[in-house]
């Protein structure tokens, strides 16, 4: 990320405070400061204000700091539980502090709030940064494509080698190896390969459990990349599935693609989900698709823009968002497709390569 890149987040997060009613605002999320001025460690905090850019953390991580955090920030050493110097980090006069009200927990936020002097109010200020991330720029794009790409190869090495008779463990601790050996920094969350019954559990846990053959297989992977997540499900048959897989199948894959088709800028997150939804309610299984269609990915893997029954608000250029619906159903086992979209005025940029046709691995 280039520091001017970094640089222009901190100038229009100051454009975001007053609306928000504060006067500065107290960054302590590591996502945030990573976004906000490029630190990568895990002790640190800013305060970003009109005329205030301070960054501080403590003697670990000092060298780091100096190399990784934007010069524009004021950098400083503090104890290693820096919060309770946020004090001195402060400018004087009266000022109204604003705090990530959904990151902060109410111990530390009481133990600020003690800590702090009467001229100063401590604010709840939610989703400031956020909301700046959830619109990705042509840089942030480009990693979360690339993290896509060696995702999508990684797990086409991982079926060249086959499923049946190998444990799901096995197989999912293979998918990171070689995610990894692609370049990869780490998965972007544990992976879950799921057979047969278990996967009908949407967050299942992979087992030391071999693979059948003629069973469903979930596989829900990601890779991340300079920060950047990726993320992605197919279901695999290892075997002929039966009747049933099949028409589930069909049935989720249909409503894959009929929420990549609603997916534009100035969509109702809520539009988008329905129409993956009713096309499995219509088919008889409702009950059985029960979280939200998709979800936004970028320096986390699960952030804003949320695609639910329930959002609110519509999607933006720029967003990248999920496509998974599926079907489960306990004690047989589950269909899951997913897509990681990148939104455009006039549709979406679909960045998974990987076809969504029932895969058969004999």
């Amino acid at each position: 990320m280039s520091i001017a890149q970094q640089t222009d987040r901190a100038d229009r997060l100051v454009a975001l405070l007053p609306k928000a009613g504060v006067d500065l605002l107290l960054v302590a999320d590591l996502v945030n400061l990573r976004y906000l001025a490029g630190f990568v460690g895990t002790n640190g905090l800013a305060v970003i204000g009109p005329s205030t850019r301070v960054f501080a953390t403590d003697f670990r991580y000092t060298t780091q700091a100096a190399e990784q955090v934007d010069p524009g920030f004021e950098r400083r050493e503090l104890p290693r539980n820096i919060l309770s110097a946020i004090p001195e980090l402060l400018p004087d006069g009266e000022l109204r502090l604003g705090f990530e009200a959904t990151q902060l927990p109410y111990s530390i936020y009481s133990s600020l709030a003690e800590q702090l002097p009467q001229r100063v109010e401590l604010v709840p200020a939610e989703g400031l940064v956020e909301r700046m991330r959830a619109v990705k720029d042509a840089g942030e794009v480009e990693r979360v494509r690339e993290a896509s790409v060696l995702a999508d190869a990684a797990l086409g090495r991982l079926l060249a080698g086959g499923l049946a008779g190998r444990t799901e463990r096995d197989a999912a601790l293979e998918l990171e190896i070689t995610m990894r050996k692609l370049g990869a920094e780490r998965p972007s969350f544990e992976t879950i390969v799921a057979a047969g019954p278990q996967g009908a559990l949407p967050h299942a846990t992979s087992r030391d459990v071999e693979i059948g053959k003629g069973e469903l297989v979930v596989i829900d992977w990601g890779a991340q990349l300079d920060g950047y997540c990726s993320d992605c499900t197919r279901t695999i048959a290892t075997g002929e599935p039966g009747e049933l897989a099949r028409r589930v199948y069909a049935i989720v894959l249909d409503a894959q693609l009929a929420g990549l088709r609603a997916v534009r800028a100035g969509a109702g997150r809520r539009a988008v989900d329905a129409a993956a939804r009713e096309v499995i309610e219509a088919a008889g299984y409702g009950e059985r698709f029960g979280h939200g269609l998709g979800h936004g990915v970028g320096l986390a893997i699960h952030e804003d823009p949320r695609l639910t029954a329930t959002a609110e608000g519509e999607l933006e250029a720029g967003n990248a968002v999920t496509i998974e619906p599926g079907i489960y159903l306990p004690g047989q086992f589950g269909v899951r497709i997913e897509d990681l979209v990148v939104v455009a005025d006039d549709g979406c940029e679909i960045l998974t390569s990987l076809p969504k046709e029932l895969t058969v691995i004999e």
